[in-house]
């Protein structure tokens, strides 16, 4: 389970045994969707599966997940997400009116978001051989010219801004999963992203890195950042922004909320020059209100996370061996 989990395992199962595999130099920038050079073009391709557990959740679905989890990974290399297919796994006796929901919940999230779903496929295994249903979805966007995002693009002195609250998908999902009431009801952040990042793009094109994150939290994402590019980053603790039921649910569980997933945030590195343009931005949009600066990008502990804590004391953000909360995505 570990290895599917985001964390430190998953890094290597990709390093170490499909990237080998695959061997070229496209697969290499392991970025959340790869931008392929075309004549006159520059097209970003990804694709994700979903099995998350339950299948419905406060704030949303496995249908709703599918999309905006693909239409994100697309826009964090600065696509507008333009076509997406949609694969089925189905479970032999999983409910019509289960499977009926789920797709409506795809079309109506592949409407919000502006994509059409061009292709697909259905297959069905045994009982005892899936848990309900899974789904993979696949997208493909255009990459505006003058857009260059990857995580190797940070370099020192870049401001970190986080998009919003963190840690609502993973804590919804866990109220549900185990059962468990925090006083009020936590619902997942799960939106597509792509129309906040062109109000980003149109203040300027000057972005270094954007990364949804999803398993693993915002502090995964920091760190793979931070590895990819050779930078280290600052975090101050107390900026970010955790609200106070995931504050209180990640206590009780013992959980860090830089380590629960998202599924509606992300985090941008900009240069300093831009910062505050860009946070404007993104408060002026519906999906970023929240934004915050969170650090920065600096030249000591290269390849590492370091936070300053509310104490005034620091702490290595270190990446994750596995994941906190299996199964949310």
């Amino acid at each position: 389970m570990g290895h599917g989990g985001g964390g430190a395992l998953s890094g290597e199962l990709t390093r170490h045994l499909f990237t080998p595999a695959y061997g070229n130099e496209t697969l290499g920038g392991l970025g959340d969707s790869a931008v392929l050079p075309l004549p006159g073009a520059r097209l970003a391709f990804s694709t994700d599966s979903f099995v998350v557990r339950p299948l419905f959740f406060p704030g949303g679905s496995i249908g709703d997940l599918a999309v905006n989890g693909t239409v994100n990974d697309l826009a964090m290399s600065g696509a507008r997400a333009a076509y997406l297919s949609c694969a089925f796994i189905l479970e032999e006796g999983v409910g019509l009116p289960v499977v009926g929901r789920i797709a409506d919940a795809i079309g109506a999230a592949a409407a919000a978001a502006g994509v059409v779903i061009a292709t697909g496929d259905t297959k069905v295994v045994e009982a005892g051989h899936g848990d309900g249903v899974y789904v993979n979805t696949s997208g493909i966007g255009l990459v505006p010219d003058g857009v260059d995002i990857r995580p190797q693009r940070a370099v020192p002195g870049d401001v970190v801004i986080v998009s919003g609250p963190i840690g609502l998908h993973g804590i919804a999902i866990m109220s549900v999963r185990e059962g468990l009431e925090f006083g009020v009801e936590v619902e997942s952040d799960t939106a597509p992203l792509g129309s906040l990042v062109e109000a980003m793009l149109a203040v300027t094109r000057d972005v270094h890195v954007l990364r949804d994150p999803t398993r693993g939290g915002l502090g995964t994402a920091l760190n793979e950042i931070a590895a990819a590019s050779g930078t280290g980053v600052a975090l101050v603790e107390r900026h970010v922004p955790v609200p106070e039921a995931v504050a209180g649910a990640c206590g009780f569980l013992g959980l860090d909320p830089l380590y629960v997933a998202n599924e509606g945030r992300l985090v941008a590195f900009v240069p300093r020059t831009e910062a505050d343009a860009v946070l404007a931005a993104m408060r002026a949009h519906p999906l970023g209100t929240g934004a915050a600066v969170i650090g920065e990008c600096v030249a000591e502990h290269p390849g590492m996370v370091v936070s300053r804590t509310g104490l005034g004391g620091t702490r290595v953000i270190d990446l994750p061996l596995g994941e906190q909360l299996p199964r949310i995505c």
